[in-house]
């Protein structure tokens, strides 16, 4: 089939990868410009490049919905358009022009994580296994019926990191399948269930802070769903920014005021949390490995030098 690709950063280069290497033939690629976020700087193999390497036409665009690319895209006469991590709304007018429609590639396991940020939130919600799925594009975002869905295991101690890689490796296979599954003439495909729907905002400075109300386990989660190479979640000590580079939770069980800094346990420095503290029934957050407002990382030991004082959310 005549394909064309809309897609950026690194998952939108392996998808056009598989593409290139498939029985398929890739017409244009439409993708973002480079971007300055702080998560466009990551994972960002360009899309670009790599089809201009392959002698495939590029056409870049903030927002598709302009007159031109219509046009143009009329003219180029698709069989089907892939979608993999475009950032921007997609107008009907548009995924609706190839004969074959628009297959929208998502990290999640739809209905479930619509939106952004699928895996750092799945990580932080303590969900078992996340994945990735191949879509029929309609009007409603990530809402389409599925064509293949495909899941991995969230391990005990991954990171964000670690769940990008295991479903990035997925997106080119799926992408080839589902191609398959729509060139072999299928048209009805697995409706989604609304009812277990949801649907995430992107993720922000605020979304990194640290709530010492939260348990142990939920603040664990948050620092390895934003570890490196993602902003590292944070917190304030004596009016200073201090980033929660590692940790988990602590074997003890520590009672007091949320944020202390209370007690050295083996190779990290329990700090008091969760929703029970006052009443010595939930274990601690067990900060290992911190980074200071000028950026200088140190193991917990070297940084608290003394028990006592707090960590706060704020200033």
């Amino acid at each position: 089939m005549r394909v064309v690709m809309f897609g950026f950063q690194t998952w939108g280069h392996r998808t056009l990868q598989a593409l290139l290497d498939s029985e398929h033939e890739v017409v244009a690629v439409v993708t973002h410009p480079p971007g300055e976020g702080v998560y466009e700087k990551v994972w960002s193999d360009s899309v670009a490049d790599l089809a201009a390497e392959h002698g495939v036409e590029v056409i870049v665009r903030e927002r598709p919905d302009d007159d031109e690319l219509f046009d143009r895209l009329r003219a180029i006469d698709p069989d089907v358009i892939v979608a993999t991590n475009w950032r921007t709304w997609i107008p009907p007018r548009i995924f609706t022009l190839p004969k074959r429609g628009t297959l929208n590639v998502h990290d999640s396991l739809l209905p479930a994580y619509a939106g952004f940020s699928p895996l750092i939130w799945a990580l932080i919600n303590n969900e078992p296994e996340v994945g990735v799925t191949a879509h029929m594009m309609d009007d409603v975002l990530d809402a389409g019926d599925i064509v293949i869905q495909r899941a991995v295991p969230v391990g005990p101690r991954d990171t964000s990191a670690d769940l990008f890689a295991k479903t990035l490796a997925l997106f080119g296979p799926i992408t080839v399948d589902g191609l398959a599954e729509i060139a072999s003439g299928r048209t009805e495909f697995t409706k989604q269930d609304r009812s277990k729907a949801s649907f995430f905002h992107k993720r922000a400075a605020e979304d990194l802070r640290i709530d010492w109300t939260w348990s142990a386990d939920e603040l664990d989660r948050l620092v390895r769903a934003q570890s490196a190479p993602y902003p590292s979640a944070y917190c304030f000590h004596r009016g200073k920014r201090l980033e929660i580079v590692e940790a988990r939770v602590s074997a003890a069980k520590y009672g007091g005021t949320n944020g202390r800094i209370f007690y050295r346990e083996g190779d990290g420095v329990a700090i008091v949390s969760g929703p029970e503290s006052r009443r010595g029934r939930n274990h601690a957050l067990l900060v290992t490995r911190v980074r200071t407002a000028d950026g200088a990382e140190l193991p917990a030991h070297e940084y608290f030098k003394h028990m006592g004082g707090y960590l706060t959310s704020r200033p």
